[in-house]
Order: C-alpha cells, then sequence, then structure tokens
C-alpha cells in the first residue's frame, strides 16, 4: 500500500513561483533563469521544470522551445478576452448564490459592503481592494458550483500579470461602490437575473476603466 507523502516538491516550488511573479518580482516578459532559481531554491532542475510545466498550464509562464521560460506578458487583447469571460462566470456565480443564499450570508455579504463604505469614505484604496476582493470571493464560494470557481480563479490568477489598478482612476472608486450597491440590491431582493446583470456590468466597467487609463497614458 502506497504511504502518503508531504507536498510534492516540484508543487512547492510552483507555488513559490507563483508568488514572486504575483509580487512582480519576476515581471512579464522576463526570462527565467533555471539554474539561478536551482542556486537560491536549493533544488534540482527536476523539481523546477515540472513546477514550471504546472505555471504555463495556468498561463503565467510561456515555455519556449529552445529558448527557454518566459513570464507571461498580458496585452491589452488578452485583457479584453478575458474580462467578457470573467464578466459571464461571475455573473453566473451572482445568479446561484442568490438561489442558494440564506438569512446568515445576506448578512455577512452586507458586513463585507459595510467595509466597501468605510474605505470609500475614507479613500482608502488598498483597504477598498481588499474587501472588494472578499465580496467577490464569498459570492463566488455562496454560488456552490466548484466548476465556476475554477475558471475564475485560473482566469483571475492571469489577470494579476497586469500592473494595472482601475480603482487608482479618478472617480473609479465611487463608481465601483454604486456598482457594488447595485449587486448587493438585487441579492438582497433575492433577484438572481438582476445580480447576474449587476455583477457582469460590474466586471465589465472595470475593463473599460483600464482602457480609460490607458487612453489617458496612466496604463
Amino acid at each position: 500500500m502506497t504511504r502518503i507523502t508531504s507536498t510534492a516538491l516540484y508543487l512547492q516550488v510552483a507555488e513559490r513561483l507563483r508568488q514572486q511573479i504575483f509580487a512582480h518580482e519576476l515581471t512579464p516578459g522576463d526570462w527565467v533563469d533555471e539554474q539561478k532559481l536551482c542556486e537560491q531554491y536549493g533544488i534540482s532542475r527536476t523539481p523546477l521544470r515540472e513546477a514550471l510545466k504546472v505555471l504555463a498550464a495556468e498561463g503565467l509562464v510561456e515555455l519556449k522551445p529552445r529558448r527557454g521560460c518566459y513570464v507571461t506578458e498580458i496585452s491589452r487583447q488578452d485583457l479584453d478576452d478575458i474580462f467578457p469571460l470573467i464578466a459571464l462566470l461571475e455573473g453566473r456565480c451572482a445568479f446561484e448564490a442568490v438561489q442558494r443564499l440564506k438569512a446568515e450570508d445576506l448578512a455577512g455579504l452586507a458586513a463585507l459592503h459595510e467595509q466597501l463604505e468605510k474605505a470609500a469614505a475614507e479613500q482608502e484604496i488598498a483597504q477598498f481592494f481588499e474587501a472588494n476582493q472578499e465580496f467577490h470571493r464569498t459570492i463566488q464560494s455562496l454560488s456552490g458550483n466548484r466548476w465556476l470557481l475554477s475558471v475564475i480563479q485560473d482566469l483571475r490568477k492571469v489577470l494579476k500579470l497586469s500592473r494595472l489598478h482601475s480603482l487608482s482612476l479618478e472617480g473609479r472608486l465611487q463608481q465601483s461602490l454604486a456598482e457594488h450597491r447595485e449587486i448587493l440590491r438585487h441579492i438582497q431582493a433575492l433577484d438572481a437575473a438582476g445580480a447576474e446583470r449587476a455583477m457582469s456590468a460590474h466586471i465589465l466597467s472595470g475593463r473599460e476603466a483600464l482602457a480609460r487609463m490607458a487612453v489617458a497614458g496612466l496604463a
């Protein structure tokens, strides 16, 4: 009988590399120096290459024959392609979440929204961003659809390659807050279709904000 072992080394390496990419210690377009990483991590080439295959499957790196491995660069076209997919998927999450809601779930979402209101009132962008992330994660979790969550998480990982942050655009913080109010209003009314539309519109509004940043030369 096969014994249970601790997490495979290559998965630990993949997670460390993933965090370095998200922290932009390894930036989009960077060549991944395998020898340097092996020395830094104190590992052989085998677990590193297995880890890079995992990240390539997630879209975070690209393995180029005879050229090596590079951190994926995300283009404006990529953003145009990804945001409508996320809007569709997160909208569906909101729809399914409403159908499964319990009283305590509504209270939890209301409490998260209060954090958004407070952060917006104090112009605390970092706090608003964190509360926003938790609000979305909670709705996704409440949908109870693990397949939706899996695809959304994969797409969100790719978006982390971008340094762009729409909340830094003038007026976007208050606009985002108004959109969250609309989402919550439909959820509290147990209006699944309305929640789906509001969530989808909110995601697409974020892409539009990024586009305005590009036009203004802020991206």
